[in-house]
């Protein structure tokens, strides 16, 4: 979505893995066991589980001391369990490969700690969320946000928006705002009269969600723009674009239009060159994830950009709105989205510290943290 800015001009710190400790032979304890016997063996095996555990302490008190961590120090479970399987049978569980440190602003919080202790997600306005993804997303991008929520008691739905994930609709056919967020509305549409949800819509899924609400506002409890395309009446996404003056060359690079009606017609769909997608939308996030979105993602269709959307303060205007800000996002930066805050002013604006423009990815407690926030607002009191 964030590539599509020059079309307006033109159509951790990661740290060294400690050492690993030596294994010490245990060849000579069983030579010493007396032909082999059952005792000798359970004597060698009791030596080399602590010899292990030694090993594994050692290497946890390096960590601390590289990290300057101070208290308890939790290791990861394929450490934790790995004198039980090596009890078993075969090597030891490696280590956890990952070398990203946790920022302060999204600390690793069991999902029972981010809500209040007296909150039952069964007492709230809703206890439904559906989770809209961005261009070129699909609902497979949602994949901590949906476990964390689903452990905290909400039932999630994240929808693959027409051409997208794996909708199996051909991206370049579609024409309208309307035929991409169909699988939103069909979902919306086929809710029982007194059900209502929360509507979480990142980057292109805000236009998407602005959509839904002005056809289905009885049925929107809330709307959360996650750093999405939050706009105002007679407006499109690519009108949202042109708030950002600066042009980025990391933009004009990743672009790739698609003209499947001929070169003489406008591009039917955008890609993102995959070399770029770290710079651009993933510049906080886990390589792991990286590389889920480099074999995942689709092209952006064009039509639904250029559409400028209907909304009525009857019906649009009537559902409660909030805005999440992402810190470090390289797609729709934060100037950009203060200033779609500013012309269409939420009830509540919201920020992710070290946030990119991919949250789930880069942030996932701490968007889940403030998702549980807004759910368990209450409801507006009629005057």
């Amino acid at each position: 979505m964030g590539s599509l800015v020059s079309c307006l001009s033109d159509p951790c710190p990661s740290a060294s893995p400690p050492p690993q400790a030596k294994r010490r032979s245990s060849t000579s304890s069983r030579g010493r066991g007396g032909g082999g016997g059952g005792g000798g063996r359970d004597s060698a095996k009791a030596t080399t589980m602590a010899i292990d555990e030694e090993a594994l302490a050692a290497a946890a008190a390096l960590v601390l001391g590289q990290r300057g961590a101070v208290g308890a120090f939790e290791r990861s479970a394929s450490v934790r369990y790995a004198a039980k399987r090596q009890s078993q049978q075969g090597p030891p569980l490696p280590r956890s490969c990952s070398t990203r440190p946790r920022s302060l602003a999204d600390p690793e919080l069991q999902p029972q700690q981010l809500l209040a202790k007296d909150l039952n997600t069964k007492d709230l306005e809703t206890n439904i969320i559906v989770l809209v993804h961005g261009g070129g997303f699909g609902a497979w991008c949602w994949y901590k946000t949906i476990s964390l929520l689903e452990d905290s008691g909400f039932k999630v739905n994240a929808v693959d928006l027409t051409g997208s994930g794996i909708h199996s609709y051909d991206t370049n056919k579609i024409c309208s705002l309307s035929e991409y967020a169909e699988p939103l509305t069909s979902y919306l549409k086929g809710l029982g009269d007194a059900e209502k949800v929360i509507l979480v819509g990142h980057d292109l899924g805000g236009a998407c969600i602005s959509y839904a609400m002005e056809m289905f506002p009885s049925k929107v409890a809330k709307a959360v723009f996650l750093c999405a395309a939050m706009l105002t009446d007679g407006h499109s996404a690519l009108d949202m674009f042109q708030q950002q003056m600066d042009t980025n060359s990391t933009l004009q690079k990743a672009q790739e239009f698609v003209y499947s009606n001929g070169k003489d017609r406008p591009p039917t769909a955008i890609n993102i060159d995959k070399a770029l997608l770290r710079d651009l939308l993933f510049n906080h996030s886990t390589s792991k994830d990286v590389s889920l979105a480099s074999v995942s993602m689709r092209p952006i269709p064009f039509a639904p950009i250029l559409e400028k959307l209907v909304l009525t303060a009857k019906n649009y205007g009537s559902v409660r709105r909030f805005y999440v800000e992402t810190s470090e996002d390289n797609a729709i930066p934060l100037p950009l989205q203060q200033s779609m805050c500013s012309a269409n002013p939420p009830e509540k604006v919201l920020r992710l510290k070290g946030a990119d423009h991919a949250p789930f990815f880069s942030k996932p407690q701490a968007l889940h943290k403030t998702l549980v926030e807004i759910a368990a607002m209450p409801p507006v009191q009629a005057s």
